[in-house]
């Protein structure tokens, strides 16, 4: 398992000598500064945009080692399509290595939404909506946990403190085998940070309400209608799907949710006109 990582830290270390000079801003930082405890503080920057599209990436590859993915063009295809319209009406219309969306052969009822773009939603979970809208209201959710950087947030700040110390530093000018075993641990510690929250723990309730309110927006800005969020999410809550884990478990408080899903939905409407188009491609790709 160590050894799959092993290119990703290769390429996360070239990152760190090409981005924009950032590396070396960080390296006269430190020659500048006369404690340990300054340096630390200096090397604490926020991930970057290439480095969340790495740390994404190694977070998609775990995922579907769990997860088989679904190997059907159309409706990959569609899926992503609806993805991308909702992204362009996101605070983050576009990431370093694009959105990416697929669908994982699984009957749970689930979503995961890995840092830089990638989104996975489960047949089950698909299966689940009902209209295109409903399927929009659970992809705009997923994006903006990207948007928000949810995901990153998960990471424990002392790795990556400790990982921009060791790259900024005088030695990262001839990584050995010690700083490479460094990094590989603090990445994969990094990674792990992100998967347990995306599959285990879930988000924290002011996130999920951040994502629900954010996805209200993108929807309604993409001309689909934002009751459709609430409506699939009551439905889930009265057919008991998913109570024994899935989206339930890591999506918590699914009733307070709904509550303030009623409170936010904005009051335009969405537009009537293309209605039986999105009804007919949807009930020919997934009924």
């Amino acid at each position: 398992m160590r050894r799959l990582f092993i290119p990703a830290i290769l390429l996360f270390l070239c990152i760190g000598h090409a981005s924009a000079g950032i590396f070396d801003s960080i390296q006269k930082g430190f020659d500048m500064m006369s404690t340990t405890s300054d340096a630390t503080q200096k090397a604490a920057r926020p991930i970057s945009d290439e480095e969340e599209y790495y740390l994404g990436r190694a977070v998609a590859a775990r995922i579907l080692q769990t997860y088989p993915l679904m190997k059907e063009g159309k409706l990959t295809e569609y899926v992503n399509t609806v993805g991308t319209v909702l992204a362009l009406h996101s605070e983050k219309p576009y990431t370093y290595g694009g959105y990416h969306f697929a669908i994982l052969d699984s009957d749970e009822m689930n979503a995961f939404a890995c840092p830089g773009g990638t989104i996975f939603i489960t047949k089950g979970m698909l299966m689940s909506a009902s209209t295109e809208d409903e399927l929009a209201a659970i992809l705009a959710h997923e994006i903006a946990h990207i948007s928000h950087r949810d995901g990153i947030s998960s990471i424990k700040k002392s790795r990556w403190t400790e990982a921009t110390a060791i790259i900024g530093s005088k030695a990262a000018q001839n990584y050995g085998p010690q700083q490479l075993s460094q990094l590989t641990g603090i990445f994969e510690g990094s990674v792990d940070d992100i998967v347990k929250t995306l599959v285990v723990r879930g988000y924290g309730k002011t996130q999920e309400y951040d994502a629900d309110k954010a996805a209200l927006i993108y929807l309604s800005g993409s001309g689909y209608n934002p009751e459709a969020l609430k409506d699939v999410l009551e439905r889930m809550v009265s057919s008991g799907k998913g109570s024994e884990g899935g989206i339930m478990k890591t999506h918590p408080g699914t009733t307070d949710r709904i509550d303030n899903i009623r409170a936010d939905i904005p009051r335009t409407s969405a537009d009537p006109g293309p209605l039986g188009k999105r009804t007919g491609r949807f009930t020919a790709l997934l009924h």
